[in-house]
């Protein structure tokens, strides 16, 4: 039997894909927490959404247009979706990558987001290389709201941090985990390292071990061709997309003693527990007790 989504779910904001990607008056179908959605685009670029069961027999979905993305919501949110300040700075690169399917569940693909230890064995001579394999302490902290993981102080050495890198430097990152299934970093822009390029994931949860991720980047790079841009994107998640696949079990493990954590995981540590204090089951396999819908939403 399906286990029921929980509130704290059905009523987070959750993508569909880039505006750009949805044409005007050319129907989409997008399956999200296992209910497949209709939407459409208008000519005044207005967006409607609906589940198809409801078609013609109920209210539209609620809609926003959030970094140049369409998201929808299967609740009621009582909250915008989470800011990223950088998407209206006039001089950044708004890159839309794509989207991509992937077998596994969305916090498994978020933690890996989070996760600079694999730097140097699967993204060799990119994002890490050997014997460059120490992950530096760093700081974890949650939100006074508890709305977002933050980590900060995160730094690594990379031979090719960017495709505008000219050299290998030790960049150093901040993690943000504002939703459950999406994750924003900041790293040190290679032609300008007094600021940010900024790179989000934003995973739709299709099932409770599948996902549509949507890479989306805001960067400071006068030089490179968005073409450029989006397949260095897209070669880094290629080699991330066999790993995720291959992890067992694919849905996230909570259970505090039920993978082993090293100093390099504090973040993951952090976003298991921010998971389950939140009362996110879907995509998990929750700690004994496991939050009812009801409970997760009180």
């Amino acid at each position: 039997m399906t286990e029921p989504v929980e509130s704290a779910v059905l009523d987070e904001w959750h993508v569909l894909c880039a505006l750009n990607d949805l044409k005007p008056a050319a129907p989409r179908h997008f399956t999200l927490l296992g209910e497949v959605l209709a939407a459409l685009r208008s000519a005044e670029d207005t967006v409607a959404a609906w589940r198809t069961a409801d078609a013609g027999r109920g209210p539209g979905l609620p809609i926003r247009i959030h970094c140049g993305h369409v998201w929808t919501s299967l609740g009621t949110p009582s909250h915008e979706p989470f800011p990223v300040p950088e998407f209206f700075e006039a001089d950044r690169r708004l890159v839309y990558c794509g989207s991509f399917g992937v077998n596994v569940s969305a916090p498994r693909a978020v933690e890996n987001f989070l996760d600079m230890a694999h730097f140097p064995f699967v993204h060799t001579d990119v994002l890490g290389v050997e014997p460059h394999t120490e992950v530096k302490d760093y700081e974890v902290s949650v939100s006074g709201d508890s709305r977002e993981v933050v980590a900060r102080g995160c730094r690594f050495y990379q031979p090719l941090s960017a495709l505008s890198a000219k050299a290998g430097f030790e960049v150093e990152y901040i993690y943000r985990v504002p939703h459950p299934y999406c994750a924003v970093l900041y790293k040190s822009a290679a032609p300008d390292p007094s600021r940010n390029d900024v790179i989000a994931i934003f995973a739709r949860p299709i099932s409770e071990e599948t996902i549509s991720a949507t890479l989306f980047m805001a960067l400071v790079d006068e030089e490179s061709t968005d073409i450029g841009l989006s397949q260095f994107q897209q070669m880094i998640f290629s080699q991330d997309k066999p790993i995720l696949e291959n992890q067992r079990p694919r849905r996230l493990p909570l259970e505090p003693t039920a993978e082993t954590s090293v100093r390099a995981d504090r973040v993951s540590v952090a976003y298991r527990r921010w998971l389950h204090e939140r009362g996110i089951c879907y995509g998990t396999i929750p700690r004994a007790g496991r939050l009812s819908p009801e409970t997760a939403a009180a």
